[in-house]
């Protein structure tokens, strides 16, 4: 199959990436032996718009149509591409029959944003896809000729190549690695404001990044090394109890072999054991078990081989991209997806 990709590879950050979703599921396009090919969208904007927005905007969107009448893609597959205008992409149908077109979002679907810009999709697209389970985030954006389904964090073993569960604790000297940039009012500020507290006097290193005066580390070299010096990694996010929602940080932390912890109100246990990871209700019991791996490094780090292992068969790029795919062209399943349940139409 061919598939086009328009996402925001971040061309501009030289070298300074984020292994997101999108090349998630670029790893997994050529995996699967589909040809591909790529369009950042922002990055071309900025750069053929001189930096004024406006004028970038025209120009992206034609070279965008330009692209997919080279190209002829069998799919293509919008990541969020504010730039692109939906009269692109019913341009794009004309020029290419029977081509499909699909829109991945990676928000919290609570926030207002991520709402506007599946609004803005559901009309032109064939396909909606959200990393936010339940029908109360997917259904509203059903019209009758799409189809809205939760798809995972995907993960690939050339993005996330570390393997952390096969260093021994005096290999690490993070013991417990957070990573995000919070404003206020966000309430993982008193989650980990109330676990910093409570780790005072412990044996235990906390290595919290872009919150309490220490600067973001948002991706390239920098945010791999902080990665490779972990033993257990804190997956919490700005909202607690969406079903299976989570950043793509999960599939950084279970994905490079960090013993990884879990909230439990989140559902995540619908895809992983406490064979898999570190499950937490609260920072008292958070607390507990984190020291409790913190003195029996052995188990430490099979937990985490198992995670590891369990989070790549499940929501690797190629087994999401073909579930979206098989969606987004109403293919039969060629296998139970363990999500599909949120599949609405």
């Amino acid at each position: 199959m061919r598939i086009l990709l328009v996402d925001n590879l971040m061309i501009r950050r030289y070298g300074n990436l984020r292994m997101g979703p999108g090349r998630a599921l670029a790893c997994g396009a050529v995996r699967e032996k589909h040809r591909l090919c790529e369009f950042s969208d922002r990055d071309l904007a900025r750069y053929m718009g001189f930096g004024i927005r406006a004028l970038g905007e025209r120009r992206v969107n034609a070279a965008l149509l330009k692209t997919a009448r080279n190209f002829r893609p069998d799919a293509v597959l919008l990541g969020h591409c504010d730039f692109i205008r939906n009269e692109t992409l019913e341009a794009i149908r004309e020029a290419v029959p029977g081509v499909r077109i699909a829109h991945f979002n990676v928000d919290p679907m609570c926030d207002a944003h991520p709402q506007a810009q599946m609004r803005e999709r559901m009309e032109s697209c064939d396909a909606l896809f959200a990393t936010t389970a339940g029908e109360q985030y997917l259904r509203p954006f059903v019209t009758g000729r799409n189809i809205v389904a939760y798809m995972p964090n995907p993960s690939d073993p050339a993005l996330e190549t570390l393997d952390n569960s096969l260093r021994p604790a005096s290999e690490l000297p993070c013991d417990l690695f957070y990573a995000g940039q919070a404003r206020e009012g966000d309430p993982r500020l008193e989650l980990l404001s109330r676990l910093r507290e409570a780790l005072k006097g412990k044996p235990l290193r906390f290595d919290l990044v872009g919150m309490f005066g220490r600067a973001p580390v948002v991706g390239g070299a920098a945010y791999d090394d902080l990665l490779a010096s972990a033993k257990m990694g804190l997956n919490i996010s700005r909202y607690f109890g969406m079903k299976w929602y989570s950043s793509d940080r999960i599939a950084h932390l279970m994905g490079s072999g960090i013993l990884t912890a879990l909230y439990d109100g989140d559902r995540m246990q619908d895809f992983f054991s406490e064979r898999d990871a570190l499950w937490f209700h609260d920072v008292p019991d958070l607390v507990d078990r984190l020291l409790w791996f913190q003195t029996h490094d052995a188990e430490r780090r099979a937990v985490a081989a198992a995670g590891r292992a369990r989070y790549h068969a499940l929501f690797s790029g190629a087994r999401t991209l073909r579930f979206m795919l098989e969606t987004l062209f109403g293919k039969p399943y060629s296998e139970p997806y363990e999500w599909q349940e949120e599949v609405y139409s």
